[in-house]
């Protein structure tokens, strides 16, 4: 199994948001997702919520890199600006790595490179390996 595999479980973020994990590292992950109808909200724009799951994917995947499954306690998301369609981009860079502990800052960008958003989570390390080999190196989805 690979980290791929082990989040292709988390089935809000890929089944009903349509969030695909794109790259994955050690303490390193890119995911995107592509605007649908089903995410806009009342004024037409993207849903915080589903810009929220994307980032928080990416999250997941940089903080479990290391093979040890890591919950996210806090978060912060900031907004910056709307968008309606196209692809969003999630690139999730662990800026702590400690025994218990682990600190993720997350870029959320349009197809242009444009900020959109910026998620900051804090995850708690606990004592359950996962069924993969920790990441050392950036690692593609196979597609």
């Amino acid at each position: 199994m690979s980290i791929f595999d082990f989040l292709k479980n988390d089935r809000f973020a890929v089944e009903q948001a349509g969030v695909e994990l794109l790259e994955a590292g050690d303490g390193y992950a890119r995911a995107r997702m592509e605007i649908k109808p089903e995410h806009l909200n009342g004024g037409g724009v993207c849903q915080g919520g589903a810009i929220f799951t994307l980032a928080d994917l990416a999250f997941a995947a940089a903080t479990n890199s290391h093979a040890r499954l890591t919950l996210s306690i806090t978060t912060t998301i900031n907004f910056f600006r709307a968008e309606s369609e196209g692809f969003l981009y999630a690139e999730a860079r662990e800026v702590l790595n400690k025994k218990r502990l682990s600190n993720c800052e997350v870029k959320i960008t349009n197809e242009a490179g444009i900020l959109v958003a910026t998620f900051n989570g804090t995850g708690y390390r606990k004592d359950a390996d996962l069924p993969f080999e920790p990441l050392t190196s950036v690692v593609r989805t196979a597609k």
